[in-house]
């Protein structure tokens, strides 16, 4: 019962994006319609931009590791030699 209620689920909230683009398509008047259009592709490549902040974040945190990470394999050479 919980798995039909969750795939209910997934298809409502999947089909919620397709069904405001058929909206424009009923539009009658012609610049009512384009504008439609034009608000749809707006968020549609607002969605799709990736978001560059965050690979550089992600890319400082790595840089970072690497560096404790050169630290902690330091230290632990000089604990044991040839053991």
């Amino acid at each position: 019962m919980n798995t039909l209620v969750s795939i209910m689920l997934g298809l409502i909230l999947g089909a919620a994006p397709a069904r405001a683009v058929e909206q424009c398509r009923f539009i009658q008047a012609k610049p009512e319609r384009e504008a439609c259009y034009q608000r749809q592709e707006k968020e549609l490549a607002a969605r799709r931009k990736p978001e560059p902040a965050a690979d550089t974040r992600a890319m400082e945190s790595l840089q970072q590791m690497r560096r404790e990470d050169d630290a902690l394999y330091r230290s632990m050479r000089g604990i044991c030699r040839g053991c």
